[in-house]
């Protein structure tokens, strides 16, 4: 079994604080082999500090549902906004409606999530939903990404 590290709650605070979180290059979609048609991507996150993160983005069409989680390594996902899908919290309340964000919580992991106001795409927007959750998550991405839907073919 591997050892999974756990975050207080201030240095989860401290990460998504962290302005110096970025991506660089172009983020292609790929193929979910487990969930084909879906579509998937995971791009190393590059900071300031001595986090070693990524993310990893999900679009399922035939479900309504779009995700992007940011990963750190050894503890797992610590963040993440979900698209399509209403959420139950741990202590039984309904995140309900078709959009939420999960968070980390001291004792809970990334289990507790509430409806995110700032995000006003919806799950079939994936590059609006993206812009949106970068800039509410301190996250630059220096690249371009592209509908998930769309050829493969990207600008050189």
């Amino acid at each position: 079994s591997k050892l999974v590290m756990t975050i207080s709650q201030q240095e989860f605070e401290a990460i998504l604080a962290d302005d110096t979180k970025r991506i660089t290059g172009n983020i292609v979609w790929g193929d979910d082999i487990g969930h084909y048609p879906a579509r998937e991507f995971r791009a190393e996150i590059r900071n300031d500090g001595n986090h070693s993160m990524f993310i990893v983005g999900e679009y399922i069409p035939f479900s309504g549902k779009l995700s992007y989680s940011l990963i750190l390594r050894g503890t797992g996902r610590i963040y993440g906004l979900d698209l399509g899908a209403a959420h139950r919290n741990p202590d039984g309340e309904m995140v309900r409606g078709n959009k939420h964000k999960n968070y980390w919580k001291d004792g809970y992991r990334d289990r507790f999530a509430y409806i995110p106001e700032d995000i006003t795409a919806t799950w079939d927007q994936p590059v609006e939903a993206w812009h949106q959750f970068c800039a509410e998550a301190n996250l630059k991405h220096h690249g371009i990404m592209r509908r998930p839907d769309e050829p493969r073919c990207l600008p050189i």
